[in-house]
């Protein structure tokens, strides 16, 4: 399998950005995901600061742009620039901190067929590359899959925005939404295994898997909260047993409420994932040996 990194989805506190990474190593972390989400807390000085310190720690980062930046609005009015700008400006900081990836929410079917609401995200999406390209702030972005059954974001809804923008964007595979909105369906190897596969097929080569993980807590297939991990259904096993089968490296972002339950999810996720990739190697090395022949 690829390389596998595990972090938490928020920057610890800290006086100095050393200090921050110098936490998140202690605690067995190679990866993190910070969050414009609630509003824009980095300035481009501080930004090149943080991605410097980052990558002397080896600790690969992310960043979530805020929720109201999404694609896929019923016009390319109002809402849509200022989508479009937060984007930019994410896209600007993402740069001048190292980060490998922008995630972003699809938006929102807005009674619109599903088909349609997908041409939008895509369209502009297409206007946000041109932006970006002219810049020079063009990295690659991710969608996200979200957690409400009847709305856009479906792993399918993300998985074709993916195809259709040529590898630029990437899928963003949220398990515990998907979790949540197959009813509480992602208790077994295979469930994990489909998914990542039809995500592998539309990422160009060499990039990282990008995963969203958490126990989480569903009504009507629909998210409700995260959960300590442990206290849902959702389990990390299954997803190592999954990643170890690709040779794509992978990123695995904790959503967790707690520090012990990203613990938990990086104990079962590495474990289960070095034991089925020993079990591959002997299984691979058996089915080579030569066999004896029989006069």
């Amino acid at each position: 399998m690829g390389e596998l990194r595990f972090g938490p989805a928020e920057l610890p506190r800290g006086d100095t950005f050393t200090q921050a990474m110098a936490d998140l190593r202690n605690r067995g972390y190679s990866a993190c995901e910070i969050g414009f989400v609630r509003g824009f807390w980095l300035d481009y000085d501080d930004a090149a600061e943080l991605g410097a310190t980052a990558q002397a720690s080896d600790v690969a980062l992310s960043v979530h742009a805020p929720l109201a930046a999404f694609m896929g609005h019923a016009d390319d009015g109002k809402k849509f620039k200022m989508a479009l700008g937060m984007l930019d400006h994410t896209a600007g900081l993402a740069m001048a901190v190292g980060a490998e990836l922008v995630v972003f929410h699809p938006g929102f079917l807005l009674e619109r067929e599903r088909a349609d609401a997908i041409d939008a995200v895509v369209s502009q999406l297409g206007q946000l590359r041109e932006r970006l390209d002219t810049k020079d702030r063009l990295l690659p972005f991710g969608v996200e899959v979200m957690g409400r059954v009847r709305d856009l974001g479906t792993a399918e809804d993300v998985i074709e925005i993916a195809r259709r923008m040529n590898g630029w964007i990437r899928p963003v595979l949220d398990f515990a939404h998907m979790h949540a909105t197959s009813d509480g369906g992602f208790t077994d190897i295979e469930a994990f295994a489909a998914v990542l596969e039809a995500a592998d097929t539309v990422m160009e080569k060499g990039a990282p898997f990008h995963i969203h993980f958490s126990d989480i807590q569903f009504a009507n297939r629909n998210e409700t909260k995260h959960l300590p991990y442990g206290e849902g259904t959702l389990r990390a096993e299954p997803l190592g047993e999954a990643l170890a089968r690709f040779e794509r490296p992978a990123t695995v972002i904790s959503e967790s409420p707690d520090e012990a339950s990203h613990q938990a999810i990086r104990t079962a996720l590495l474990a289960s994932a070095k034991s089925s990739s020993r079990r591959a190697s002997k299984s691979a090395a058996s089915s080579s040996r030569p066999r004896s022949r029989r006069n």
